[in-house]
């Protein structure tokens, strides 16, 4: 893909929503472009996280392992961040994934993007509020859940 395109795609990306044109750019410079066949392994569950990926098209579905058989939890398309914590933090992947349907996707770096972050501090404040806020949101369903667990 061309970096314009890069570009649009990763408009389409909720975090990225306060992004610049230029820190956009940027980001997209620094993107590295995959093409998946359908049913090829994107990653595996529990090995080390050192990015994040755009699907820009196709679509990719995340799964855990037990027992060696594969358990979708979900499929996603495009616009779909994976692996969001990586771009910021030492982290392990949580699932497995794997091309659902042929994919493209925009691999982003966490080293880049941390760059960005230091360059752009409004950038990192921005990001630091939609965290928090996917943090109280996640933390409300987990208390109305609850009483089913207890």
């Amino acid at each position: 893909m061309a970096l314009d395109d890069d570009i649009r795609v990763l408009q389409t990306v909720d975090l990225f929503e306060g992004f610049t044109e230029e820190q956009l750019r940027l980001l997209a410079f620094g993107a590295e472009n995959l093409r998946l066949a359908a049913g090829r392994d994107l990653y595996q569950e529990g090995v080390k996280a050192d990015g994040a990926y755009v699907v820009a098209q196709g679509r990719i579905s995340l799964f855990r392992e037990r027992d060696g058989e594969r358990a979708v939890i979900t499929t996603v398309g495009p616009g779909s961040l994976l692996g969001e914590m990586a771009l910021i933090s030492d982290t392990e992947r949580l699932t497995g994934a794997f091309a659902a349907t042929e994919t493209e996707l925009v691999r982003l770096n966490r080293k880049l993007f941390r760059r960005i972050l230091d360059e752009y501090p409004e950038v990192a404040v921005a990001l630091h509020r939609r965290i928090s806020r996917d943090l109280q949101a996640f933390a409300s369903q987990i208390a109305k859940l609850a009483p089913k667990f207890s």
